[in-house]
């Protein structure tokens, strides 16, 4: 799981971007199998739709892979009150965004993939810091056991 520490700076993130982008009415960024990391979604329910979000990824991956069309980069969905996009954010998170009709929609993917690149930035490099402990610990070789103050004898060259 992400480190309480980054989760407040993805938050930091979007809410940043919900400022630069005035006709933005929610952002979230999830993880890759829809767990909410961070939210600033006021009268959304934030985990229904990271769970949606993770559903779409899904079926985007397999369209992209189906298609040959390369990795998931984002997904935008028109509906009649308005945008939701969604934005890959590095290798295990998205970033979606709930936007107003009245959007630009070029500004909109402008500011999105930034914020997605930089919540990227962030949960990858604290997943990495999380994971990197657990596996040196698994990939170094058991030390053999001395006295105190006694060294291991040295093989000849």
């Amino acid at each position: 799981m992400v480190p309480e520490a980054e989760v407040r700076e993805v938050l930091d993130e979007l809410q940043r971007l919900r400022a630069r982008v005035p006709l933005l009415s929610g952002a979230l960024a999830a993880s890759t199998d829809g767990l909410v990391l961070a939210h600033d979604t006021p009268g959304v329910e934030a985990e229904g739709v990271a769970a949606l979000t993770a559903a779409a990824l899904g079926v985007s991956i397999r369209m992209t892979d189906a298609t040959g069309r390369g990795g998931f980069r984002e997904l935008l969905v028109r509906g009649g009150d308005g945008y939701i996009a969604t934005y890959a954010a590095g290798s295990s998170a998205v970033l979606t965004l709930l936007a107003e009709d009245r959007i630009n929609v070029g500004r909109l993917h402008l500011e999105g993939r930034r914020a997605g690149a930089r919540i990227g930035e962030l949960v990858d490099a604290a997943l990495e810091r999380v994971e990197r402990p657990a596996t040196a610990a698994r990939a170094a070789p058991p030390r053999p056991a001395t006295a105190p103050g006694r060294a291991l004898p040295q093989r000849p060259t």
